[in-house]
């Protein structure tokens, strides 16, 4: 049987918020596919990783436009309205947040997130008043799937790694996450996960 849960932990982006490095570009680049193609071949999630690990833009934009000296433009755009690609809530999570904290459960956070841009866009979100803790890769220079950054949680949040539930839409980080001895949760939408925490006995 599995240890009773004392805290859960949620990723943020794709789990709180949605999160899109196309729309940095709607207004910007308006035809679809070459949207499409200048987020797959230029400022790309695999480019865009390198801030989640510690990178800052006075560095990573340069050397970028470095190499595509034709989208300088667009490149600099992504330093200044990264908030841009955050549009929202995803549907239902807020309210089990909402839900947790009033039932007294412990909430804290690990998230794949730069530290210049989480400087600017968590005090712009309530939600993240009711979390007692949050570790943030870029602050820490540690990202998920790295167990250590998992080790560094269990340090941090004070609870051991089997009475903690870990909430993550990649199925790596989860999976590096169980690997640690977490609990785990592979999130697909909240109808899902209230579920899951039903059947667990913490709503």
């Amino acid at each position: 049987m599995s240890r009773r849960i004392e805290a859960v932990v949620f990723d943020v982006g794709k789990v709180i918020v949605e999160w899109d490095l196309r729309l940095l570009y709607t207004d910007l680049i308006p035809d679809p596919a070459q949207r499409d193609w200048f987020v797959e071949n230029v400022v790309t999630p695999d480019w865009h990783w390198q801030h989640d690990a510690g990178g800052m833009v006075a560095d990573t934009i340069p050397a970028r436009q470095a190499e595509f000296p034709e989208h300088a433009a667009l490149i600099a755009h992504y330093a200044d309205n990264f908030a841009d690609s955050i549009p929202g809530p995803v549907p239902g999570t807020l309210d089990l947040i909402k839900a947790l904290h009033a039932a007294g459960v412990p909430l804290y956070a690990i998230t794949n997130f730069g530290a210049e841009f989480w400087r600017d866009f968590h005090p712009t979100w309530p939600v993240f008043q009711r979390f007692r803790d949050i570790v943030v890769s870029g602050v820490e220079k540690l990202v998920k799937p790295d167990p250590a950054i998992y080790r560094l949680a269990e340090t941090r949040f004070g609870h051991a790694p089997e009475a903690m539930l870990f909430i993550d839409d990649s199925l790596p980080n989860v999976e590096s996450a169980r690997a640690c001895g977490w609990q785990v949760h592979h999130f697909v939408d909240s109808a899902g996960l209230e579920a899951d925490l039903r059947d667990r006995g913490l709503l």
